[in-house]
């Protein structure tokens, strides 16, 4: 890991110009253009005047950004003399799913990741044993529940058993991406809503709280029994587009469904209040295709198409080449959550979009980078979020 260890340089001034007539009204808090985390990219692939990625072993490295780089709001709220950052019973562990992105929130804290060891016997089960001791610990447990779904969120409660039974005195389960989220509601007879039965299954493990990064539905908060902390990681991806060279008068912010317009209207809201379009998409009924219409203008336009998670890429590829055909000069696809599952990076890759732009909540695969993809890291932002819930501060307060 020493390796893939390095620190960009600070902004630029030109991109700090850039990003100020981006975020022209009312958001101050977003200006400066400073990278927020980092960016980690597909082999020959660079924006936005960054330092050139570096290859080790043939994969993309992992850079780290030190504080001195962060962003406005996050940058004020580090720097934030209420949060005690020196306690010695904050212990955090890191499951399987996403070891690169543990490791990085634990630099960003300046602490290093408990020791556990976690195996998997001949028959599949799950052996988990903690290397240190957590007694009356504030213990952070980071965990996404992303594919293979099922084998992630097993290991996770257990090692939240292993917790609870080592006396620990708070159990935080960090789930970057909370799988399952998607089964929110009934919508046919005799359905099963999995999101609940996942809350209660964390919560009667021994998790006290859980700390997650845009979950599908609001209302799966509400499943939970115990405080959930929701990061929302659109901050992210519009520090990230604030150093771009887009006019602002050419943005328009586009819903790739009806389901997702309350998302993408905040996420237009803070982006110079652009403008809003809505893809909206019908089925007649079995194996008939489906009619999409837009609503809104995009003719000449810079649409940037705004979602919480792309799975299979078929809803926001069919959007984009809509939004070619009504006129659109480019189209950005952004989310939070990379699943990429079969065909994803076919579609992806095909040329309707002139950027792909993700965080590593879920880690992508070497074998699903293409050219057009750029994936930012939230750990500086679970990493400051973390802090302020071991030392009871405001978390909202990193946003405004």
């Amino acid at each position: 890991m020493a390796a893939s260890l390095v620190m960009p340089s600070p902004a630029s001034s030109s991109t700090a110009a850039m990003a100020s007539s981006l975020f022209a009204r009312g958001h101050t808090n977003l200006l400066g253009g400073s990278e927020y985390g980092s960016r980690i990219y597909a082999p020959n692939c660079v924006k936005c005047e960054m330092a050139e990625p570096i290859n080790v072993n043939g994969k993309p490295i992992i850079p780290v950004v030190n504080e001195r780089t962060l962003p406005k709001f996050l940058e004020s709220a580090r720097l934030a003399k209420s949060v005690n950052r020196s306690s010695s019973r904050l212990k955090l562990f890191s499951g399987s799913a996403n070891p690169a992105l543990s490791q990085e929130i634990a630099w960003y804290m300046g602490l290093e990741l408990g020791k556990i060891n976690i195996k998997r016997f001949a028959d599949g089960e799950v052996y988990v044993q903690l290397g240190e001791s957590v007694r009356g610990c504030d213990v952070f447990l980071l965990q996404p529940t992303c594919p293979p779904v099922n084998e992630n969120l097993m290991e996770l409660q257990i090692i939240i058993d292993a917790c609870r039974r080592a006396s620990a005195r708070n159990i935080t389960a960090v789930i970057p991406y909370f799988g399952y989220a998607r089964a929110d509601r009934k919508t046919q007879g005799r359905e099963s809503i999995a999101a609940k039965l996942v809350a209660n299954l964390v919560t009667k493990a021994g998790a006290d709280r859980v700390l997650a990064c845009d979950i599908h539905s609001g209302q799966s908060i509400g499943y939970f029994d115990i405080p959930v902390d929701h990061v929302y990681c659109e901050h992210v991806i519009l520090d990230y587009l604030a150093s771009k060279s887009i006019c602002s008068g050419d943005l328009v912010v586009v819903s790739p469904d009806v389901g997702g317009v309350a998302r993408a209207r905040a996420f237009a809201k803070k982006l110079s209040d652009a403008p809003l379009a809505i893809i909206d998409k019908r089925r007649h009924g079995h194996n008939i295709a489906e009619v999409m219409n837009l609503i809104g203008d995009v003719k000449g336009k810079v649409a940037v198409m705004v979602d919480d998670m792309i799975d299979t890429a078929g809803t926001i590829s069919k959007g984009a080449a809509l939004l070619h055909e009504e006129g659109a000069r480019e189209v950005y696809a952004c989310c939070t959550h990379a699943v990429f599952s079969p065909p994803a990076i076919e579609r992806l890759s095909s040329g309707l979009f002139q950027e792909v732009i993700v965080t590593n909540t879920i880690p992508v695969a070497d074998k699903n980078y293409f050219p057009q993809l750029t994936i930012l890291s939230v750990a500086n932002l679970l990493g400051e979020t973390i802090w302020r819930v071991h030392d009871d501060s405001s978390v909202s307060s990193i946003f405004q």
